[in-house]
């Protein structure tokens, strides 16, 4: 359906006004043909997918858009581009991600003959000059890669951005880690009580009461919550995060369990030499590194009594992936942060002294619990707006729905590994059989 209604070949691209011609070229050879979504320009000249089948519609708002792509090919220019609102994707945001990753020739990344096109486009508009300057977003960390200062830095950068702006996307649960779906788990609040006793449940603290719990990344006091008000846990969860810690003290003291929890503003290097019956690590490996993940492990496993379980839960990659500093998420939402594969992290803990008894992937459950929190960010857009700001609310949208692509797609996944610290004769002891 060509624009002004007349029907033209599926093989042919509408194009009118006078920025659109300019961009034809340049789509076609970032999609190898016609793109998969409606793209409208500033001056209101558009250009329609060959079909006119289209999931949504890309808004090119200001000329600074195709600046921000030229000076930074790929996916950080276009997000530059969205955080700064030069660019605006209106309609089904995850649908319309997945489009235009699959149709891109090289899946995304342009390479010459695309940046060719991107010059000649800017040429012909008059757009070449000085680089537009990156929202005031983007992170820039300084200091030795995940030295105690800077992933203090990289923590407070993407946790301490309000605590109010979490519970317009988190919801009541207040949990920032994938939920369990399914069951009786139809709701977000309900699938998140369903991760936390699943992982309670893998450490065993619903046959020990009174066990001793250290929580890892606890987040704002959600998990240790749970464990402390149905198992009878005594929890120590620790935090690098000031606006965390704040809250889940709050929390705590408001849940009057004072006396079985105590939260701590700690790194896990600086646990000194105090013991646990069990450990949970719950999207917090992913701050750690590939090259300080042997310290990480051996240090839990230096503060797990023997016989007890320790717990990661971790979103993994195939082969590792660091998101690096030409990456989107790495500049704006997760700065050094890294995705080790399953065998990398199940080979680590093993050598630690961990006996590896069970792994579980929750990669479809992470892609449910992604969709919640995009519907609630969207359906509360307006405060969310108010309390971090539009570009930070841009930030966390495009994000989440661009993870719901890679968990829905295999890309990335996210695993559970329990490991048990042998006993004295060297073996480690679970039932014969499990319900997790």
């Amino acid at each position: 359906m060509a624009l002004d209604g007349s029907h033209e070949s599926p093989a042919t691209t509408a194009v009118t006004g006078s920025v659109a011609p300019v961009l034809e070229p340049l789509l076609t050879a970032v999609f190898g043909g016609p793109p998969p979504l409606r793209f409208e320009c500033w001056d209101g000249s558009h250009i329609s997918p060959a079909a006119g089948d289209s999931a949504g519609v890309v808004r090119l708002r200001s000329p600074d858009a195709l600046r921000r792509i030229l000076w930074a090919p790929g996916e950080l220019g276009l997000g530059r581009a969205f955080v700064a609102g030069d660019v605006d994707l209106d309609g089904d945001l995850p649908e319309m991600l997945r489009r235009l990753r699959t149709s891109a020739v090289g899946g995304g990344e342009l390479g010459a003959r695309e940046i060719a096109a991107v010059l000649r486009a800017a040429r012909q508009l008059h757009l070449i000059g000085r680089p537009v300057p990156p929202p005031r977003e983007e992170a820039r960390l300084r200091g030795r890669r995940h030295s105690k200062r800077r992933d203090s830095r990289a923590v407070s950068h993407h946790y301490d951005v309000g605590n109010e702006f979490y519970r317009l996307v988190l919801g009541t649960s207040m949990t920032y880690s994938c939920a369990r779906w399914g069951g009786d788990a139809q709701n977000l609040e309900s699938a998140q009580a369903a991760k936390h006793e699943l992982v309670c449940r893998k450490l065993g603290l619903h046959d020990r009461p009174g066990a001793r719990l250290l929580d890892v990344g606890c987040g704002w006091g959600s998990l240790a919550l749970h464990a402390a008000a149905v198992h009878d846990a005594q929890v120590v969860g620790i935090t690098i995060s000031e606006e965390q810690h704040a809250l889940a003290c709050l929390r705590v003291k408001e849940a009057d369990l004072d006396g079985r929890i105590e939260i701590r503003l700690q790194d896990y290097r600086d646990l000194g030499g105090e013991t646990f019956d069990a450990i949970s690590s719950i999207g917090m490996f992913e701050h750690v590194g590939e090259d300080r993940m042997a310290d990480y492990f051996a240090a839990l496993h230096g503060r797990l009594r023997r016989g007890g379980r320790f717990l990661n839960h971790a979103i993994s990659s195939v082969g590792n992936s660091k998101l690096g500093r030409r990456s989107f998420v790495g500049r704006y939402v997760f700065p050094d942060a890294e995705l080790v594969d399953l065998a990398g992290v199940v080979g680590a803990m093993e050598r630690a002294g961990f006996e590896v008894r069970d792994v579980e992937s929750l990669r479809e459950h992470y892609a449910c619990t992604l969709r919640a929190w995009v519907a609630s960010l969207e359906e509360n857009w307006t405060a969310a707006v108010r309390e971090a700001g539009e570009a930070r609310a841009r930030v966390w949208r495009l994000y989440m729905a661009g993870s719901i692509v890679g968990f829905d797609d295999g890309g990335i996944s996210v695993h559970q590994v329990l490991g048990v610290a042998p006993d004295a004769d060297g073996t480690s002891h679970l039932p014969l059989r499990r319900d997790f």
